[in-house]
């Protein structure tokens, strides 16, 4: 069956009606208590490093971690205060994630545009996984 819809077109589609923040942006509310930071990203990839203080939220469960209604459902995501900023490697996976998530009713989402890599170059804090597994 041939694909009439690229991943390209969809990431292009969820970047047109999600938030998107820079780097910069993100780093102007990394102190707001309102503010949680999610990696999105596969645990493997956390061996790199993560965004401080962020939130692991594996791409692969997040619908059902949101959904109150799941038996897998975690109480973070009804913190309706909060606005959750996603991001994973390169910012297409947390733009579909983000899409998602408003198609659900969420209205506190956006992701950082550029994902990890962006975060990374821009010299933005980091942590390993060993430190974040030290902190508890």
């Amino acid at each position: 069956m041939p694909i009439t819809k690229g991943f390209r077109v969809l990431v292009d589609q969820a970047m047109a009606e999600v938030k998107t923040y820079t780097v910069a942006e993100v780093l102007a509310k990394a102190d707001d208590k309102n503010v949680q930071i999610v990696d999105i990203r596969d645990v493997r990839e956390l061996r790199n490093g993560t965004v401080s203080g962020s939130y692991h939220a594996p791409r692969c469960m997040l619908e059902f971690w949101v959904d109150p209604e799941s038996p897998y459902h975690k109480k973070i995501w009804a913190d309706e205060s909060k606005e959750f900023i996603l991001f994973c490697g390169a910012g297409w996976r947390s733009a579909l994630a983000a899409k998602t998530l408003q198609d659900m009713g969420m209205t506190n989402v956006a992701h950082i545009d550029g994902g990890y890599e962006a975060w990374v170059n821009a010299g933005a804090p980091t942590e390993s996984l060993e430190a974040r597994k030290a902190k508890g």
